[in-house]
């Protein structure tokens, strides 16, 4: 342990690991975050773009006739156009191929070039997206932004796990998704603000200003050190050792670095690390990867992002009002994972996890009584106060998701794969989490011009299944170390044990 009065930090493994909190550490956790602020401007631009009259003009003229005609379509369908959904999924779709490309530089370029292959796609995509007038151009661009996005979300995460210290590293990963918050409510702001610019290019202003969290990332990465587990495995021992000593502070890393050495070791002895996931003990960390991501999505969370200006405005909020309103929920995003930050290595995942589950549905079970009373198809008859209670509501539920499954979403799944899964595993939960965001964006408005109010009470129940997952079958990882989740964490769950059998691996399959 250090000397009284230093920032030492001991491992909960019997004080066996030294660490203190650097600056280096934080400074790379930072810049490396840059990615989730990159993404999460992405997920809300695209939603303020798309409601903008001068963008719909030009790219859409068919729905923006549809939303100039009173009375003619339900309110809840005005804007539900299958193509114009495309200019927002599509980004998933290419980031959801993207990730398996990530895996594999990941492993073999290392954590800090991935990140650089990130920004260079992000950053020629935003270029694409602000500066052409055919709509199949600014199509290319989200496709490389996707691709960054597929890139980024791959590396990021578990760039921020392996680098932080255990004590503090639910608070460093979550760095991500505050970042990713900090952009949606940005991109929310810019949207306010280009929506009002007159002459037709407000839209552009959207797209372009992409580029300043794109060259964020870019220089970030050149700035970053890779972590040690990154340059062990890649066979670069010295490097990996002085970078360790460097992040954590002290001389006293030997315990640490013949984990990680070891750890690499059995990588290396791994061919097929997609094949390598179907092991009986990775089976875990995969099937709690894979449903984490289909429930951070099914909570609803992206519906709202994605289409918040949208989404208001059919509730009966004028434009402006909608936008406002969409900035609030941005800001409440931003300070809700805050709390995430620093109350996450403390309570642990678990207890945010099922009080946000019971916030979340009790607030979606509200907006849906109102909506059912006072929005119909071609009237609504919501008042001030009923208005006031509605955003209040979704702010309640965005509050919710904000330190509970946003950031704990990816923080799990980068956490608890062995290292020999580790790429293959983060991989596999981006390309689920892209999969997911792609059929929301692309059904998403689609379901409200069909269920109307009751989208909010499909999404409720899907809270109501994930708030049970969580009581049963996901496991407290706080203050474990990240190579040591198996012996800690899996071998003692009074259900995934069972998996743990070391008889069972005969051929990594059964």
């Amino acid at each position: 342990m250090a000397k009284q009065g230093s920032l030492a930090i001991a491992s909960t493994a019997e004080d066996r690991v030294e660490a203190k909190i650097t600056p280096i550490v934080i400074f790379s956790c930072v810049l490396a975050a840059t990615g989730g602020l990159m993404f999460g401007y992405e997920v809300a631009i695209s939603g303020g773009v798309t409601a903008m009259p001068d963008f719909l003009k030009k790219f859409y003229p068919d729905v923006y006739a549809s939303t100039q005609k009173l009375n003619i379509n339900s309110n809840y369908c005005k804007y539900n156009n299958q193509s114009l959904q495309l200019f927002t999924s599509l980004l998933y779709l290419a980031a959801l191929v993207a990730t398996f490309f990530a895996s594999y530089t990941t492993k073999r370029l290392g954590r800090k070039k991935t990140m650089l292959i990130a920004g260079v796609f992000f950053i020629v995509g935003t270029v694409l997206n602000a500066s052409f007038n055919h709509l199949s151009v600014v199509i290319l661009g989200r496709v490389l932004l996707g691709c960054g996005v597929g890139f980024g979300n791959q590396v990021v995460p578990l760039f921020l796990s392996e680098i932080a210290p255990t004590r503090i590293r639910g608070g460093l990963n979550i760095l991500f998704q505050l970042n990713a918050t900090i952009g949606i409510l940005l991109a929310t702001l810019v949207n306010y603000g280009a929506a009002k610019i007159k002459g037709g290019w407000g839209w552009r202003l959207s797209l372009g200003l992409a580029g300043v969290p794109a060259l964020m990332l870019t220089l970030g990465s050149l700035i970053v050190v890779d972590t040690p587990n990154s340059l062990i495995q890649r066979g670069k021992l010295d490097e990996g050792r002085s970078v360790l000593k460097k992040i954590r502070g002290t001389e006293n890393i030997e315990t640490e670095f013949a984990e990680i050495v070891e750890a690499s070791r059995v990588a290396e002895e791994i061919k097929h690390p997609f094949r390598n996931l179907l092991k009986r003990k990775n089976r875990p960390p995969l099937v709690i990867a894979i449903a984490m991501q289909i429930f951070q999505q099914f909570t609803g969370i992206n519906a709202i992002f994605f289409y918040a200006p949208i989404l208001f405005a059919s509730m009966g909020f004028g434009n402006n009002a909608s936008l406002y309103a969409a900035v609030i929920t941005g800001a409440v995003n931003v300070l809700a994972t805050i709390v995430s930050v620093f109350l996450v290595d403390k309570v642990g995942r678990r207890m945010l996890l099922l009080e946000a589950g019971i916030q979340m549905f009790l607030s979606q079970i509200v907006v849906a009584i109102v909506l059912a009373l006072k929005v119909k198809d071609h009237s609504n008859n919501l008042s001030y106060g009923l208005s006031i209670l509605v955003v209040v509501m979704v702010c309640t539920f965005v509050s919710a998701f904000a330190w509970s499954w946003g950031p704990i979403g990816w923080l799990i799944p980068s956490e608890t794969f062995p290292l020999e899964a580790r790429s293959a595993g983060q991989s596999v939960t981006v390309c689920v989490n892209m999969l997911c965001c792609f059929v929301i964006g692309q059904v998403f408005l689609l379901m409200l011009c069909s269920l109307k109010y009751a989208i909010f009470l499909f999404f409720s129940a899907w809270v109501l299944v994930m708030s049970l997952f969580v009581l049963f079958l996901i496991p407290e990882t706080k203050n474990v170390p990240i190579e040591e989740m198996t012996e800690r964490v899996w071998k003692k769950h009074w259900f995934w044990k069972r998996y743990m059998d070391d008889h069972y691996e005969g051929d990594g399959v059964k």
